[in-house]
């Protein structure tokens, strides 16, 4: 087994950063000229463009299967689904606010995943998702008489978020990351031109939008390229935590850019989220040392 490199790590978890915050920042942007399904249809177009290019040029294009197409459709249906609420909220509410309940994406993963990938519900697992549960009500601050919805839509794509790695588990069991990519863009290009369709038609970029629909396009691809290249260089418990400093770089830019609030509520929430997915992160890492150990 290869020696972590937790630096070498956290450079590339600064470039998913980076690439987070510059989709957050492009989403943003294009929210008064392009609804969720037309960014996403260019996200997915430029994305494909992209892997086409890079596969073709690594000769990893042999690599694209069909086998499991059905489990393709349902990951990507979910991420498809989660990165259209995960736009819609970022045009109503605050960039930290945002990433902070999207950060409960781990604890949903230990909460659904006893039910679809038949692993258990351990003590530690069930007190994570209590702890993380906690701050995401905390976060979010539900009034029960009016429900905001891009609140909503944030909670809701994290779950989506969480049934999309739990399929992404499964298909890297024998699926190479040039096949997960390249299904990955192309359904999704088809979700967004059906969703188009529907609606009534694209709204082409005007002006500077182009460049923000070319930075959603590469910042998604990016971010979770840099986010798999850390996960190579070091254990998921050194490289997850890292990810949370997203939260501060995010809100600083919130600040300045667009004059939001330092909140102390998301701030006490998103450090319940935090240390729910520490502890979850702590029982993974316990019960790999004690099955490699026998």
């Amino acid at each position: 087994m290869a020696a972590s490199q937790p630096l070498k790590a956290a450079s590339w978890m600064i470039g998913a950063m980076v690439s987070f915050s510059l989709m957050a920042i492009s989403g943003r942007e294009l929210a008064p000229d392009l609804n969720t399904f037309e960014i996403m249809f260019f996200r997915s177009l430029i994305g494909l463009v992209i892997v086409l290019i890079i596969a073709s040029f690594a000769g990893t294009l042999r690599q694209i299967k069909t086998d499991r197409l059905g489990l393709h459709m349902l990951r990507n249906t979910a991420h498809f689904t989660g990165q259209n609420l995960w736009f819609l909220a970022v045009a109503f509410i605050p960039f930290s606010q945002l990433f902070a309940l999207e950060f409960s994406t781990p604890v949903w993963v230990a909460l659904l995943a006893p039910l679809f990938l038949g692993e258990a519900l351990t003590r530690r697992r069930l007190l994570a998702v209590l702890i993380g549960f906690a701050g995401v009500l905390i976060v979010a601050r539900p009034d029960v008489n009016e429900l905001n919805p891009a609140i909503l839509a944030a909670m809701a794509c994290a779950i989506c978020f969480a049934c999309s790695l739990m399929a992404t588990k499964k298909l890297t069991i024998d699926q190479s990351i040039t096949c997960i990519l390249f299904w990955l863009t192309a359904m999704q290009l088809g979700m967004g031109t059906a969703a188009i369709a529907v609606t009534g038609g694209l709204s082409m970029p005007q002006g500077i939008d182009y460049i923000w629909v070319l930075t959603v396009g590469i910042g998604g691809l990016t971010a979770h390229f840099c986010i798999t290249k850390a996960l190579a260089l070091a254990p998921a418990i050194v490289v997850i935590p890292l990810d949370f400093l997203r939260l501060p770089l995010i809100s600083l830019i919130g600040f300045l850019a667009y004059d939001e609030a330092f909140e102390s509520a998301v701030v006490f929430g998103a450090m319940l989220i935090f240390t729910a997915v520490l502890v979850n992160l702590q029982g993974e890492h316990q019960r790999n040392s004690t099955a490699s150990k026998g």
